[in-house]
């Protein structure tokens, strides 16, 4: 879950950084800008977070390659830092893969899982760690107890029964936030992901304390094309609800994103209407009809990108229906051809959505509030203190509470028994985060469920816990509920079924 810290400073920093130099500089000047960057951000001659103000400013540099959607430059060849700049520059040019990539700089090498006895060990008479380890490995060496690395088998019992909670269990924090074991070590003793089974939930960029994992982003590119003249139109996700301030009301994100340059604003949680009334419509013609076992939900990238890779007999119970940002960004463009579409929103694992060809001709750029933060304090735009903008089509109740985990279950059981009273009672699950997604799908394959929907989230929380946010999400939440309630329709009216059927299908 994402904290607040000075890595998130030196991230929004980079990002308005690199936002300011793609809204003011001109071709000759562009190049030297983004060199200044470093600079700007480590200005003085005396380290603040390294040992090093060369370390400082290597790391900043590959933060800054990777916010231009370039890869982070190989250690041992002489690459400049604006290499390959002209080339993302172009509007059309989408990062290369990996996504996630941890700056090799930047990593501590911590420690991958390993019990050790702190200085808070008192040589206690009971010796219950002692007693405890069933591999022999603690001993008295010195007045304090000692783990022998080789005999132990981190097993934890040790820690579990000492009365003064000395035995500390250091573990990586990327590694510990992973739910799917995608973070090993490479032969120099630093953080690797590993890509066959990343999800690009971006968990592990959150967690890490030094900021040595980051994504890639397409600030760059998307300043480009306002900048050249595109017509640039924003789908905001469900989850922006109180991201930029309290007062911040989906009007006045608007305003705020038109003073950027955008030329009109969108719900996704429009695409969400249209998702939750396909999705009921296919629970009562498929699984409440015994057609179907399951109903998987589609909406997070992460969680469906999981059942493909690593449950590849469950996949065609993901739904087929669109995510609700490809879905909204194929009504824009039915109405406004000639549009790009950006879609802004918590989730790095939607970049990664994007990239896949089926939804690139929808959706053009993927940035989160993170890194629209950045473009904001570029231009220096407070978004509490704009002026209020109509909405386009605003969406019901049910469709921005998809932001919230359990938002997806909650939406589509109320569309059912709106709309399909004959179907009994719906078996819906969800689960939040993706260890406890690989739990329910574990059931799912083994047979202990079935006949039942399910709506897994790669985070814990849902969207409004989606590394690419600003604010807790504790108040996240409440902020969704308070849209939520503004909201003149609980729920999609029926006449929305058809066009949800027509928007969201992949056929």
């Amino acid at each position: 879950m994402k904290n607040q810290s000075v890595v998130s400073d030196l991230r929004k920093q980079v990002f308005t950084e690199l936002s300011r130099v793609a809204y003011e500089a001109d071709q000759d000047s562009i190049a030297s800008g983004i060199e200044a960057i470093p600079y700007i951000i480590t200005p003085d001659e005396v380290p603040q977070y390294r040992e090093s103000i060369y370390r400082e400013r290597q790391i900043a540099s590959e933060r800054v390659r990777l916010a231009m959607g370039l890869s982070l430059r190989p250690a041992n060849k002489p690459v400049h830092l604006t290499e390959g700049l002209m080339d993302s520059a172009i509007a059309d040019r989408y990062y290369e893969p990996p996504l996630m990539q941890v700056i090799p700089s930047a990593c501590d090498k911590c420690p991958e899982n390993k019990y050790k006895v702190t200085n808070m060990c008192r040589n206690c008479v009971g010796h219950f760690c002692i007693k405890a380890c069933p591999k022999g490995a603690i001993s008295v060496v010195e007045g304090k107890s000692h783990i022998d690395q080789e005999k132990c088998i981190q097993c934890g019992r040790c820690k579990a029964v000492c009365p003064y909670d000395a035995i500390s269990h250091r573990v990586r924090p990327c590694a510990s936030a992973c739910g799917i074991d995608a973070i090993d070590t490479d032969e120099y003793g630093r953080a690797r992901i590993d890509s066959d089974k990343c999800v690009a939930c971006g968990q592990c960029m959150a967690a890490c304390p030094f900021g040595a994992i980051a994504d890639k982003s397409q600030i760059f590119q998307l300043i480009t094309a306002m900048r050249g003249g595109d017509k640039v139109i924003a789908e905001v996700a469900p989850a922006i609800s109180g991201q930029f301030g309290p007062k911040a009301t989906l009007g006045k994100i608007k305003t705020a994103l038109m003073k950027l340059g955008f030329a009109d604003m969108y719900e996704v949680a429009d695409g969400a209407d249209m998702g939750c009334m396909a999705e009921a419509h296919h629970y009562a013609e498929q699984v409440a009809t015994g057609k179907s076992p399951f109903l998987f939900t589609s909406c997070c990238p992460a969680w469906a990108v999981l059942v493909r890779k690593q449950y590849p007999d469950l996949k065609s119970q993901i739904s087929n229906e669109l995510t609700p940002m490809a879905a909204t960004a194929r009504e824009i463009k039915e109405q406004v051809p000639d549009a790009r579409i950006v879609f802004i929103g918590p989730c790095a694992a939607k970049k990664l959505e994007a990239s896949r060809r089926s939804i690139r001709s929808y959706v053009d750029f993927v940035i989160t509030f993170e890194e629209l933060s950045g473009m904001f304090a570029s231009r220096d735009i407070n978004v509490e203190q704009c002026a209020e903008s109509p909405l386009n089509e605003p969406a019901s109740s049910a469709g921005r509470g998809y932001a919230v985990a359990g938002g997806v279950a909650e939406a589509v059981e109320k569309c059912l028994k709106e709309y399909y009273p004959e179907v009994d009672e719906a078996v819906i699950h969800h689960a939040e985060g993706l260890a406890d997604c690989k739990r329910i799908l574990n059931a799912a394959q083994s047979g202990k469920i079935s006949n039942c929907m399910i709506e897994g989230m790669g985070c814990p929380g849902g969207c409004v816990a989606g590394v690419g946010t600003i604010i807790p999400p504790d108040k996240a939440r409440i902020l969704v509920g308070l849209d939520q309630k503004k909201s003149k329709k609980q729920i999609p009216s029926e006449e929305i079924l058809e066009k949800a059927q027509r928007l969201t299908s992949k056929k």
